[in-house]
């Protein structure tokens, strides 16, 4: 083999490093990339969960309301879910691991950034920052994991994964409860740096390059340009309507940016040779289905994570350690199940683990929402969502990756990751607008409980759409059976 000539001087900067030889040479190198990605993984849940828990010392620090405090994490989901689907395009041009590594640099230098901000609006520029380095970690994680990883072994990987994020999101309340008591909020972003840290040296370490995936061409900006503002105006709305009121001017005006600008996007788009989004991808039955049903799972999720502390705070009685350590146990259902459902779907297809997981996430609120049994048997039906969500994310992400071209792994993987932001501020706003609706905000223990039980019996029925999405939209086909294209070779 002809040696590589190698980068001198900035071009270092451009060039993805390769992995050193000794890692090269090993036959299951992979194992070894999926581990770097799952750093990540698990950073940014992390990060997701505990910074919530920083807003009242937030309020008292800055001396600001609540409404001004909440923009610390409608900023940074605003960004991010609006780059994630152009950071993926970009990184199938340039590389993978390269995005993938300087998102560490950004999200480290913005978690640094966000410690030390002087006043809230500092802060939320900070956070603006600290989101463009995670989009850039998850618009590559899965790709990453879908190019790495032979065929026959990516849904066990993408549960990994899917384990470590779980893992993250469990661990959030408690560690940052104790953050928080140990050094205040600023501790909580400051934790990211030393995480950041190890994750990039894994990247650098572990991670096979994955350069000239496709043809370099000028990118879309003007794609970008209608894209970023309609998906940010989408987002403003979801998490903003019940606040502000549904029938508000800024909503309603919002809600129309939105569908001008998404439409001019979609008509742009669809004359360009290179765009940024192919929306072609949306004629893959299995990719459109994945990404609806994983925006359904994502909005059952976080609707559940907060709805249910109302519940148990406000109608059983329960303190924030009990009602933290009790929610724990749906995150950890999740990731405890979710590496043997991407086996399963390694060996028996998509469609069975992804219905079966959505249908029992359904039975599982159906019974929260009808019996609302107490304590053990609450609990044993938190865990029955959780893994019922594990048993459908992982087959889910592999059919996604199965379904598209090897050269737009990265911008599925950014479409991916967009549709779980939607997901999530979906499920905010969906339950929140609901449990207010019905009384459940500062309303009597009865009150409560029927709030409560109308919001899940909605977000039940989201789980079976899922559920049915899944059953139709999903290949039986066992993902070992494809024939997968991986990144790099063995040298690599």
């Amino acid at each position: 083999m002809v040696d590589e000539p190698k980068p001198v001087g900035w071009q270092r900067l451009i060039v993805e490093p390769r992995r050193p030889a000794a890692i090269r040479r090993m036959p299951k190198a992979y194992h070894l990339a999926v581990a770097a990605v799952c750093i990540g993984a698990f950073m940014g849940q992390l990060d997701a969960s505990i910074v919530t828990l920083a807003f009242p010392a937030l309020e008292q620090s800055f001396h600001a309301g609540v409404a001004a405090v909440s923009w610390v994490g409608l900023t940074y989901l605003l960004v991010l879910v609006a780059t994630v689907a152009a950071v993926g395009r970009f990184a199938d041009m340039v590389g993978r691991k390269l995005l993938y590594i300087y998102g560490f640099v950004i999200f480290i230098v913005g978690s640094a950034l966000c410690a030390n901000a002087p006043n809230l609006i500092a802060l939320d520029l900070f956070r603006a920052l600290q989101a463009v380095g995670a989009a850039m970690l998850q618009a590559n994680s899965v790709a990453i994991i879908a190019l790495a990883v032979p065929s026959a072994r990516l849904g066990r990987a993408l549960g990994m994964q899917g384990a470590a994020q779980a893992l993250g999101l469990a661990l959030g309340p408690s560690v940052g409860g104790l953050l928080l008591a140990a050094g205040g909020w600023r501790l909580l972003f400051l934790v990211n740096v030393p995480v950041g840290l190890v994750g990039m040296a894994a990247a650098l370490v572990f991670i096979p390059r994955s350069s000239h995936l496709q043809a370099r061409v000028r990118f879309d900006w003007w794609g970008f340009i209608l894209f970023f503002p309609a998906v940010v105006a989408l987002v403003f709305a979801i998490s903003q309507g019940d606040r502000l009121g549904w029938q508000s001017p800024l909503i309603l005006t919002t809600m129309g940016a939105t569908v001008v600008l998404g439409t001019g996007f979609v008509l742009w788009e669809l004359r360009r040779a290179a765009p940024m989004v192919d929306v072609r991808l949306f004629r893959r039955m299995q990719f459109t289905s994945g990404i609806s049903s994983s925006l359904l799972a994502f909005l059952v999720l976080f609707g559940l994570l907060v709805v249910v502390p109302f519940y148990f705070e406000r109608a059983s009685g329960y303190g924030t350690i009990r009602t933290g350590l009790e929610l724990m146990v749906m995150p950890v259902a999740l990731g405890a199940v979710a590496p043997w459902s991407g086996r399963m779907a390694d060996h028996h297809g998509v469609r069975l683990p992804a219905t079966a997981g959505m249908a029992l996430a359904a039975l599982g609120l159906v019974g929260m929402g009808w019996l609302r049994p107490s304590a053990a048997g609450f609990v044993a039906l938190l865990a029955a969502v959780g893994a019922g969500l594990g048993l459908f994310n992982s087959p889910n992400n592999a059919g996604i990756m199965a379904s598209v071209p090897r050269d737009e792994s990265g911008l599925a993987s950014g479409l991916l990751n967009m549709s779980r932001g939607l997901g999530t501020a979906l499920g905010l706003a969906v339950t929140t607008a609901v449990f207010t609706t019905l009384g459940g905000d500062g309303g009597t223990p009865p009150q409560v409980r029927r709030a409560f039980s109308a919001t899940v019996i909605v977000l039940t029925g989201a789980a079976l759409v899922a559920a049915v999405i899944a059953l139709f939209g999903t290949s039986s086909e066992p993902l070992a059976h494809r024939h997968l294209p991986q990144a790099e070779s063995a040298v690599a």
